[in-house]
């Protein structure tokens, strides 16, 4: 496969390593080209937030200079030039101490993006060796840069691709995170970059097959991972007959992927992740308008964020078990594709009556949600497709929806996502979205309610017919075992605006919100 996808991802690995700190007066013994600032903006006056690390005479130029140029929003940035020794710096606003100070989430939520402006000012003027401030959270400054360093130009002419540039921390942490450091943000960020690198790749180049053999490349030799990619066959043994119905029209072989990471002993439960992988999805017979349908090489962003998710898990080390399930398909039209009102049986027994072939991510997750739940078990499952336009039209690109039976499972993911400024909006999960589904006149159940309206949530609802234990009268309950469905149709592309760490194109959310959600099971 195309290792050449591989290149970005690595040249990020290569600034791993943490220098010892010494206290600086900007004596630039790193022979760095180029820093970031963080500087606090209350009223007229400006304070940098890495004060011990800077003479007293330096400060004075910058702040003369920031003085001079109407520095006073949150996110204002400024770059100025050769000043202490070093060519450029660029100094962003953190906003007013007392907001920073408010907890953990929000320093490193500032750290974050100033970390990010400040590497975007930086690289569009040539710097290669840039310090960055950490004094307000390692962690946060660490995502910010790395989120910001992402460019999927592999692809393109050798002479137009981004040229890889050397990050490194400059100051001391002076406000301490609770067991996160710069290595832990390098982690964090390197995980959604890898979801973004699996969203962007053209669908020729990320087929079922390539997908499979991608994720089990960058998970080999990671501690207690193991990646086990099943065939065709095996998904007919195992009677997958709906996530079969929808790989049928293409040609292009469906796969199966299995991931295990033991963190821990045995007698733990698992925690479950399924994710959807429609490598492409042209609608099937129900094809979609053409306008946008590019964007469809991204419809396996589920996928990409729970493979993306161990990755950053197995390099923490998270002392948790978890068993991923990913089924891999396209969905095309063809000679032999499943037609409209056609009826499959899933894996669980149930009879879908398929009234919407474009409705296809419920029918892979299906048999992907059954498998999991009813084979091993799992103290809590989390589902993520790019289902519904539904959730993209209640939500936009700002929240992900999430459908869940447990106030516990939702409390943890909602510190999460505020945790890494990549949030949650609760969403209905009940049985009256049911309805319509359960009219069929020859099967247990259709796969398309009442489309549009509530759709997200009928999806949801659908869905959980297929998680064994649940009792589908009482969805809002809490049973066992907890269940979460996040639907990230909406925040599977960032848009055309580049800002801070969020990057034009496919997003590689909620990756970061997934690793926090776990590492809050071992604080």
């Amino acid at each position: 496969m195309s290792r050449i996808l591989l290149g970005r991802l690595s040249s990020v690995r290569r600034t791993s390593t943490i220098p010892k700190f010494q206290r600086r007066l900007f004596s630039n013994a790193e022979k760095y080209d180029a820093l970031v600032l963080g500087a606090y903006t209350n009223a007229e006056e400006i304070a940098f937030s890495a004060t011990p690390d800077i003479s007293s005479a330096t400060q004075k130029v910058l702040l003369e200079q920031l003085a001079a140029s109407s520095f006073k929003k949150a996110g204002d940035v400024r770059t100025l030039y050769n000043v202490g020794g070093v060519k450029q710096v660029a100094v962003v606003s953190l906003g007013k101490k007392e907001d920073t100070d408010k907890g953990e989430a929000q320093q490193l939520a500032s750290a974050r993006m100033a970390s990010a402006l400040g590497i975007q000012a930086l690289r569009k003027q040539g710097a290669k060796n840039i310090g960055v401030d950490v004094s307000v959270s390692a962690h946060g400054a660490a995502e910010g840069a790395t989120l910001a360093q992402f460019a999927f130009d592999k692809l393109k002419n050798e002479k137009s691709r981004e040229e890889v540039i050397q990050v490194t921390p400059f100051s001391e942490t002076i406000t301490k995170d609770s067991n996160l450091d710069w290595e832990s943000g390098q982690i964090y960020g390197t995980s959604q970059n890898l979801a973004r690198m699996l969203m962007t790749t053209p669908s020729n180049l990320m087929t079922p097959k390539l997908f499979a053999e991608e994720v089990a490349y960058l998970l080999a030799g990671l501690e207690n991972v193991e990646v086990i990619v099943h065939d065709e066959e095996w998904a007919k043994r195992q009677n997958m007959n709906s996530f079969l119905a929808v790989a049928k029209g293409s040609d292009e072989a469906p796969r199966f992927l299995e991931i295990h990471y033991r963190g821990t002993t045995e007698d733990q439960a698992p925690h479950g992740l399924v994710g959807k992988g429609v490598t492409f999805d042209s609608g099937g017979i129900s094809i979609k308008p053409s306008n946008g349908m590019a964007l469809m090489k991204g419809d396996m962003g589920g996928a990409a964020t729970v493979a993306a998710a161990l990755y950053g898990i197995s390099r923490l080390q998270l002392p948790i078990n978890i068993v991923a399930s990913i089924p891999l398909c396209e969905n095309m039209p063809s000679g032999k594709a499943t037609k409209p009102g056609d009826v499959v049986r899933a894996m669980n027994g149930k009879s879908i009556e398929v009234m919407d072939t474009d409705a296809e991510g419920r029918l892979i997750l299906a048999d992907a949600l059954y498998y999991t739940s009813s084979t091993f078990k799992p103290e809590s499952i989390i589902d993520l497709a790019t289902l519904t336009g539904a959730c993209m039209v209640a939500l936009g690109d700002v929240f992900t929806g999430a459908f869940t039976n447990s106030d516990d499972l939702w409390k943890r993911l909602d510190e999460s996502g505020n945790m890494t400024s990549d949030r949650f909006w609760r969403m209905p999960l009940d049985e009256g979205y049911l309805t319509e589904m359960k009219e069929s006149t020859v099967a247990d159940l259709n796969n398309l309610g009442k489309g549009r309206p509530g759709g997200a949530a009928s999806a949801a609802a659908f869905l959980s017919q297929f998680v064994e234990g649940l009792d589908a009268k009482n969805l809002g309950e809490l049973q066992n075992p907890a269940w979460c469905h996040l639907d990230i149709a909406g925040t599977m592309d960032d848009g055309p605006l580049t800002r801070g760490f969020n990057i034009k194109g496919m997003s590689g959310r909620p990756t970061r919100s997934l690793i926090e959600y776990y590492r809050s099971f071992t604080k």
